[in-house]
C-alpha cells in the first residue's frame, strides 16, 4: 500500500511539471484557452484533488494488474524493471493510446495535442509502474 501512495504523490508532481513547465503554454493553447487564463481557486483545488483521487485509484489498479500478470510463465524471472515497462507500455497501447487517437480523429483535436496526452498517459504509466515494480 506505501508503494501505491508514493506511486499518487509521484504521479501528481510528475503531471504537474507535465502540464506547467514542460508542455503548460502548448496544452492551453491546443485546447484553447487564453494564455493569461487562470482558474478559480475553487476550481483549482477541486481539480487537484479530482486529481489525487484518480492517481490513488490509478496506482491501485495498476498494482492489481500487475500482480494479476503473475501467472505468466518466466514473467517473475524478468526481473522487475522489464515487467515495469512491460505493464505500462501495454497499458498504454491497449487503454489510453485508442482513446487519444479516437478523441484526436472523432472530436476533431490536434495531433499535437495527443502527442502531449499520449506521452503524458505513456510517462505516468512509466514512474507509476517502476514504483509498483520495484517497491520491495
Amino acid at each position: 500500500m506505501m508503494a501505491v501512495l508514493v506511486a499518487v504523490i509521484v504521479n501528481f508532481v510528475l503531471g504537474f511539471i507535465w502540464f506547467t513547465p514542460l508542455f503548460g503554454k502548448a496544452w492551453g493553447k491546443e485546447m484553447g484557452y487564453a494564455p493569461d487564463m487562470k482558474p478559480d481557486k475553487s476550481v483549482l483545488m477541486k481539480g487537484m484533488l479530482f486529481m489525487i483521487f484518480g492517481n490513488f485509484l490509478f496506482a491501485w489498479v495498476l498494482a492489481h494488474n500487475m500482480a494479476a500478470w503473475n501467472f505468466v510463465p518466466g514473467i517473475k524471472e524478468m526481473g522487475a524493471i522489464p515487467n515495469a515497462f512491460t505493464a505500462a507500455i501495454f497499458t498504454w497501447l491497449g487503454f489510453y493510446f485508442p482513446g487519444e487517437l479516437g478523441a484526436t480523429v472523432w472530436e476533431k483535436k490536434s495531433w499535437k495535442l495527443f502527442a502531449i496526452n499520449s506521452g503524458y498517459h505513456l510517462a505516468s504509466l512509466l514512474v507509476v509502474a517502476l514504483i509498483l515494480s520495484c517497491w520491495q
